[in-house]
């Protein structure tokens, strides 16, 4: 699915190895950032699959839908192999000139830890094409551009505890959170309807216990391999 907007700069890129990684991670920071202003976009590189309960329409058509319940104008797909995503070198390039042309200065990528093969590649491509998208003198489309930051979300298939960097609160947005979930009702609602309790109630319990963790009702944790500078404590609460 491509963008309505594809030459429009981003304030903020999530990369997300399959269509629902970005919603499961930080569906509520996405909704926040654009309720703050901020240009958002979701490049997934994959399209998921196969799945057991999925095909690519179906994927597409719940992508769509999520897309359009977390409010998104931009959001594309790399289109690179499902289940054997790997940070080549032709996908460095291709993701680099995806930088240049959002020129995006926050990135955020999963979590650099992970039983997801796609996970872990997907992050080590983000952050070679990070570097690459600053090089002169290449064949990359576009002028060169250094994103600042690249931030990590949790979407992982570990049971870790990890130690999160900070936590965002989506008190406000966890709602439109859960529902861009359900919208892949062929992954979580049908795919996982043998749980107990519910999937979506699962996540629903581990935003409360990040929220508590920060004085608020849901939270969603994110990390970061860079120190964060801060030019004021009033951000915090």
């Amino acid at each position: 699915m491509n963008s309505v907007n594809t030459d429009d700069k981003l304030d903020v890129l999530v990369i997300a190895p399959h269509p629902d990684d970005a919603e499961l991670g930080m569906g509520g920071a996405i909704v926040k950032f654009l309720g703050e202003g901020m240009k958002v976009g979701v490049l997934d590189l994959t399209n998921g699959e196969p799945t057991p309960h999925g095909t690519p329409e179906i994927r597409s058509a719940e992508t769509a839908k999520a897309t359009e319940i977390l409010g998104l104008s931009w959001r594309e797909n790399l289109g690179l192999p499902n289940r054997s995503l790997e940070p080549t070198l032709e996908a460095r390039h291709q993701l680099a000139a995806v930088f240049r042309r959002v020129q995006a200065p926050w990135l955020f990528a999963p979590y650099w830890v992970d039983a997801h093969p796609d996970h872990v590649a997907a992050t080590q491509l983000v952050e070679a094409a990070r570097f690459w998208a600053k090089l002169t003198k290449s064949d990359i489309p576009g002028e060169p551009y250094h994103p600042q930051r690249i931030f990590n979300y949790f979407c992982v298939h570990l049971k870790m505890n990890v130690q999160p960097a900070f936590i965002l609160d989506i008190s406000e947005n966890w709602e439109k959170k859960r529902q861009s979930i359900e919208a892949y009702h062929s992954q979580f609602v049908k795919g996982r309807g043998h749980l107990d309790p519910p999937f979506v109630e699962q996540l629903r319990d581990e935003a409360a216990y990040w929220g508590k963790s920060i004085g608020a009702k849901y939270g969603e944790p994110f990390a970061c391999r860079e120190p964060i500078g801060m030019t004021s404590m009033k951000c915090l609460f």
